[in-house]
């Protein structure tokens, strides 16, 4: 089982989900991508966190991203653990919920860890551009629910950052300065950037995010 890096493609893969089958790359299309696990359904942290993925659907359409949600229970498992989400959290379920019961997905994605549980997974997250590529992972352990905000405000950044030479500065929110990319010098920056470039000190330049108008 090989290591998945920043930048590797996504592996593909065929699986079983409350929506039907799913070929990955296929099921991604032109979208950028949510892959998340969660450790067993009827679980009281995964409840809350598939019940906020539902409600924030509409947010992650707005930034073109799929989501998609997998654990090593069955299909009939999680389609009457749906009904207790839609019920408990008030929303939903409006994504698919894959059915890794030979534990294929999650060996290809090396979400169990043996030293927190042989058998379940733990909390990954992968971010995947629509180049089919992982921008981002995120492990948490079964005891700690993932902030959607952060992973909102991640893809806010991950996007910005693939279409524009800039980076985003320590706990940057969507409508903030950015910063240049070291890689420009101030010279070209300032015709780059035409609202403007604030020269901190020559290798730290800020200038309004500049796909806002």
């Amino acid at each position: 089982m090989a290591t998945i890096r920043l930048g590797d493609e996504a592996p593909n893969f065929n699986a079983n989900s409350t929506e039907g089958s799913i070929n990955f790359h296929e099921w991604l299309g032109d979208s950028w991508g949510i892959l998340f696990s969660h450790p067993a359904d009827y679980t009281p942290v995964c409840t809350t966190e598939l019940g906020t993925v539902a409600k924030y659907k509409t947010e992650f359409e707005k930034r073109n991203v799929k989501v998609v949600a997998l654990s090593v229970d069955g299909l009939e498992s999680h389609k009457g653990w749906i009904n207790d989400i839609n019920e408990t959290q008030n929303t939903t379920v409006n994504f698919p919920i894959i059915a890794d019961e030979d534990r294929k997905v999650s060996e290809l994605y090396d979400m169990i860890h043996p030293n927190a549980d042989s058998k379940l997974t733990v909390r990954s997250v992968f971010v995947i551009g629509d180049d089919k590529k992982v921008k981002l992972i995120i492990t948490y352990p079964a005891s700690t629910g993932r902030n959607f905000d952060e992973l909102l405000r991640v893809i806010d950044s991950l996007q910005l950052t693939a279409y524009h030479k800039v980076a985003t500065p320590a706990n940057w929110k969507n409508g903030e300065h950015v910063v240049v990319s070291p890689a420009i010098s101030t010279a070209d920056a300032k015709n780059i950037f035409t609202k403007g470039v604030e020269e901190v000190k020559p290798y730290l330049r800020m200038t309004p995010q500049p796909n806002l108008n």
